[in-house]
């Protein structure tokens, strides 16, 4: 792994990162993360699982600057809020994911936040610069857009097809970048 690229356990729980994933300069990943085949994590992203898990899933991308927490357990909440984060799923530059569940397929908009026991289910998008009120659901294919974050309209099956499209460039880019870099990141 490259020097400034920061992999660090916490309460002796380190990431787990599959070899094809793409980790750009810059990246910070504390503790209990797992990060699956050809996903990619761009620059300068912070992923920091340590008052519970961070899971991302096969190809998704997490996009530039973008930071991912979880919660802890309190009361009222004994599990608190992971981070689940499935395959396929784009993250846009700059979003903040909190104790959250993203289901396969979802799309978070750049400089979006979701917040904690937020769910956007397979083919959910929340639009760049919106805000997703703690435990709100995004349903399948439902756009929602604003600050608060409310639903705007149903997704076309254009509108997936080019967030797929997203998500395939995304892995070769992801490759591509990695190779640049010498294969070490």
């Amino acid at each position: 792994m490259r020097s400034d690229i920061t992999i660090a356990p916490f309460n002796g729980i380190w990431p787990r990162i599959h070899d094809s994933a793409f980790i750009a300069p810059g990246c910070r990943i504390i503790g209990d993360v797992e990060i699956g085949a050809g996903a990619s994590i761009w620059y300068n992203c912070v992923i920091r699982a340590d008052v519970n898990q961070i899971r991302i899933g096969a190809r998704s991308n997490i996009q530039d600057g973008s930071v991912i927490h979880c919660d802890s357990p309190k009361a009222g909440h004994p599990d608190g809020f992971p981070t689940i984060i499935g395959e396929d799923v784009l993250v846009g530059h700059m979003a903040l994911i909190h104790g959250c569940r993203l289901e396969d397929r979802a799309f978070v908009g750049m400089g979006a936040v979701v917040m904690d026991g937020c769910r956007i289910e397979s083919d959910g998008m929340l639009a760049a610069g919106a805000l997703l009120s703690p435990g709100k659901v995004i349903g399948a294919r439902q756009l929602w857009m604003g600050r608060p974050a409310a639903y705007a309209r149903d997704l076309s099956d254009e509108a997936l097809a080019n967030m797929q499209k997203g998500v395939a460039s995304y892995v070769l880019n992801g490759q591509a970048h990695k190779e640049a870099l010498g294969g070490q990141a």
